[in-house]
């Protein structure tokens, strides 16, 4: 058995991908998105079940070029994306699942903290783009903010996973006419969240 170097590893992965993809072709900037979302989950499903509405990954780009900040719904996507390289992009990254307002409000009026979060998130100035990998709750609500014009996100990365709500979650949200990234079905995850995000990173500073 060949060790070896972690980039090497990185590399040698896309390669396999590339090879399992077996010619099939994707959109330029789609592309590097479905690939890393592969690589982080080994799941081929993605190829197909990735919905990007139109001209969503140049819409994130530009959201990262001119510093933005990205609300995560959970300490997991928060801790997967790359703050190295998003720091010097002059953006910064959120996660208000464990703020005391958000945890005592969730209690008090009984629903979750990921939709206590988004109502937290949306006070923030600026542009933001939201990464939702587990909570449809979360996704829901920045719905529900929206079409309340209390917030107007840059896009939303659209990924939480389950079984309740999950799928009404997502084709809801599609309805509001914010640019999104979306995984169709039950699949997702904070991982996948993390992989999107750090996808258009590497994208916008040149490291596909």
């Amino acid at each position: 058995m060949e060790f070896l170097k972690p980039m090497d590893i990185e590399k040698r992965s896309f390669e396999i991908i590339e090879t399992m993809l077996d010619g099939r072709k994707f959109n330029e900037l789609e592309s590097p998105i479905i690939k890393r979302v592969i690589h982080t989950s080994a799941d081929f499903d993605y190829a197909d079940n990735l919905e990007f509405s139109p001209n969503v990954v140049q819409i994130a780009i530009d959201a990262i070029k001119n510093g933005c900040t990205i609300i995560t719904d959970t300490k997991m996507a928060f801790s997967g994306i790359n703050k190295t390289l998003l720091t010097k992009l002059h953006c910064d990254v959120k996660c208000y699942i464990d703020d005391e307002y958000v945890v005592k409000e969730a209690k008090q009026r009984g629903i979750t903290r990921s939709a206590v979060s988004m109502e937290k998130a949306a006070l923030d100035s600026g542009t933001k783009i939201f990464a939702i990998g587990n909570a449809p709750t979360a996704l829901i609500k920045l719905y529900e903010l929206v079409q309340e014009k209390r917030i107007a996100p840059a896009l939303v990365i659209g990924v939480p996973v389950g079984f309740v709500n999950v799928i009404e979650s997502k084709e809801l949200f599609k309805t509001c006419g914010v640019p999104y990234i979306i995984a169709n079905g039950r699949k997702g995850g904070s991982n996948i969240a993390a992989a999107i995000v750090n996808a258009v990173i590497y994208m916008t500073v040149g490291e596909r």
